[in-house]
């Protein structure tokens, strides 16, 4: 292995994902490259503690022969990627060799192709389809009556029995609850001044994402008031579907780029309206603002999109900084253990959240910067729940040793995975849901 080279200070930057080249689908030259990549991991392991593929890596390496990469079978390159969930933090908060370095290493794109290489070779089991289809399951589970029922076995300990054994969905995994009367039907506009703000036109168009419109229309709803509070005029997306990161973390590529072809002409027709692009799920908002567009570079729309899309808190700080956010905050917030999704850290817009909350009067913010582990559909897995609940273990012993009186997180499901990691009967409140509890609006 070279030596690292000297004074790699420079911002980390992504190179675009070249799925349309022969050789990114060459499962030899995928080989090579996982292990070159994983050879310098082996090296290195600062990101032992960050998820489970890394220790699964070196598990591998070090019970092997030679106690090197090279005495690793190449079929168990497999395992190193099931536990990838495409967090990115490898990437952004811990590895010194990422691009510009020389060694070029980008740990979630090479399990981003080596997912994409497997589904093309062998698919994906009906389970993965299922849970990755958030679309079809959130229509079909939110028709009247019929959802009553789903949310009914989803909590009934015989079925979820059932279900783990002929699905392979953990039983003790929280699942979302679903509702039919969704977010896109609860919407409705109250109309506000648009005062253009530093970095944004003071008009938004909400994405409502599969989760915020199916499974917890609140977080939506919740979202349009702040904003219609702050005298932001806010519209929804005429139509959308999902934005695809269920089938990235599966490495459907394919169906990314139909969720692309769906979803990106109308917003872009929204930002040449005038509107700035809002989505309550950071998952959703980086899918737009990164994943998209290293997917597709030379789609000028969807590069347009990435430009105008920002998440939530993002959002208020600037209206913030330009100094017409209004702080007529009527209720404290008391102690809030506050949950920094990876989703929204690898965004790399800081921690607008945690800023905007401690702007309520007599509100205490503990910030916990690590995985809940809970991490799209990874935790609801039969195999992988129990990784899914050591990694979050020390999240769930931050809250409970703050004893707060909320706790929190950008992302909605890792703040339901805390919660059946405290197994306490205590619920999470979303940080939108907070902000508008103490506006008392």
């Amino acid at each position: 292995m070279a030596s690292p080279r000297e004074g790699s200070l420079d911002a980390p930057t992504r190179h675009p994902v070249e799925w349309k080249s022969g050789s990114f689908w060459d499962k030899s030259d995928l080989f090579a490259e996982m292990e070159r990549v994983f050879d310098i991991c082996h090296g290195c392991r600062r990101c032992v503690s960050l998820c489970n593929a890394f220790p699964t890596l070196f598990d591998l390496v070090d019970e092997s022969e030679t106690m090197e990469v090279d005495g690793v079978a190449k079929e168990d390159y497999w395992k190193v990627v099931d536990h990838c969930y495409l967090c990115d933090l490898c990437f952004l908060t811990k590895c010194p060799y990422v691009p510009p370095h020389e060694w070029n290493v980008d740990f979630p794109h090479l399990m981003l192709r080596a997912k994409a290489v497997h589904f093309r070779e062998k698919g994906a089991s009906f389970r993965n389809k299922l849970l990755s289809s958030t679309d079809t399951v959130g229509r079909l589970a939110g028709i009247p009556i019929v959802v009553q029922v789903v949310n009914a076995v989803n909590r009934s300990d015989g079925f979820r029995e059932i279900l783990e054994a002929e699905l392979g969905i953990a039983r003790k995994a929280r699942l979302p609850r679903y509702h039919s009367d969704t977010l896109r039907k609860r919407f409705r506009p109250v109309n506000g001044e648009a005062v253009p703000t530093d970095g944004t036109t003071g008009k938004v168009a909400l994405f409502a994402t599969c989760y915020g419109n199916y499974n917890d229309p609140r977080i939506g709803i919740d979202l349009v008031r702040v904003l219609e509070h702050n005298g932001i005029p806010v519209t929804l997306a005429e139509k959308e579907q999902c934005c695809g990161m269920p089938k990235l973390e599966l490495g459907d590529l394919e169906s990314v780029e139909k969720a692309k072809e769906a979803n990106i002409p109308e917003l872009a027709r929204l930002v040449d309206a005038g509107y700035d692009l809002i989505a309550p799920v950071p998952s959703c908002v980086l899918m737009f603002k990164q994943e998209l567009p290293l997917l597709f570079p030379d789609d000028e729309q969807v590069q347009k999109v990435a430009r105008a899309f920002f998440d939530p808190f993002e959002y208020l700080s600037l209206r913030h900084k330009g100094g017409r956010l209004k702080t007529d905050f009527k209720n404290p917030l008391g102690k809030v253990a506050y949950h920094v999704a990876c989703h929204q850290r690898v965004q790399r817009i800081g921690m607008k959240t945690r800023d905007i909350l401690s702007l309520v009067p007599d509100t205490e913010l503990v910030t916990i910067e690590r995985c809940s582990g809970h991490d799209g559909t990874y935790a609801v897995k039969k195999e992988f729940f129990p990784y899914a609940m050591k990694i979050g273990k020390p999240v769930f012993n931050r809250v409970r040793q703050a004893e707060p009186d909320h706790y929190t997180s950008d992302c909605a499901m890792a703040g339901e995975h805390i919660a059946n990691g405290l197994d306490d009967g205590s619920s999470p409140d979303h940080p939108i849901t907070l902000l508008r509890l103490a506006y008392g609006i």
